[in-house]
């Protein structure tokens, strides 16, 4: 078994999507090799930063990247193998690339209760909390629009009537 701390740069961006991490930062591994009898077992735990903007107000952000991954890297043999060890040497390369893109968020925000944009002006909502909300209201919700949950857990008065359901009251 060996254990190694290697940081390596990344040569080109990885990721595709609002967050990605670019070109020349680096990604700091501490990896776990073991020689098994099929080949050799690596444990890893990647740390990396990835930048890009906020899904909802669309301001730069930086987020913190870390993913854990065990892969077992078989000795040539007749059957095929997703990872295989090559003159004894193992490629981590394409694994920690394609971990690390899986593990990018699809929709990042620069904070969970990020309020987005104003639809009609396009500033950020988070820049003027004090601002009314010009919402338009959709004709078809305007009848939710007077609706106001009540604060007390009081039950409210049945305005139906006694349940008379299944009883015939009718005389004959």
């Amino acid at each position: 078994m060996r254990e190694q701390r290697v940081s390596i740069p990344v040569t080109e961006k990885l990721g595709e999507g609002l967050l990605s991490v670019p070109e020349g930062e680096t990604i700091d591994l501490d990896l776990r090799l073991e020689s098994m009898h099929e080949g050799i077992l690596v444990t890893a735990d990647a740390q990396t930063t990835a930048v890009g903007v906020c899904g909802r107000c669309l301001i730069d952000i930086e987020e913190p990247v870390q993913v854990d991954f065990q892969e077992l890297f078989a000795y040539p043999s007749d059957e095929a193998f997703d990872h295989e060890v090559h003159d004894d040497h193992v490629d981590l390369e394409p694994l920690i690339r394609d971990t690390v893109v899986l593990a990018l968020p699809f929709q990042p925000v620069c904070r969970p209760d990020c309020p987005g944009l104003d639809p009609e002006t396009g500033e950020r909502l988070a820049d003027v909390p004090d601002r009314e909300s010009s919402q338009i209201i959709d004709s078809r919700w305007s009848a939710l629009a007077a609706f106001q949950a009540s604060d007390t857990d009081e039950p409210r008065p049945n305005t139906a009537g006694p349940n008379t359901a299944g009883t015939n009251t009718e005389k004959r």
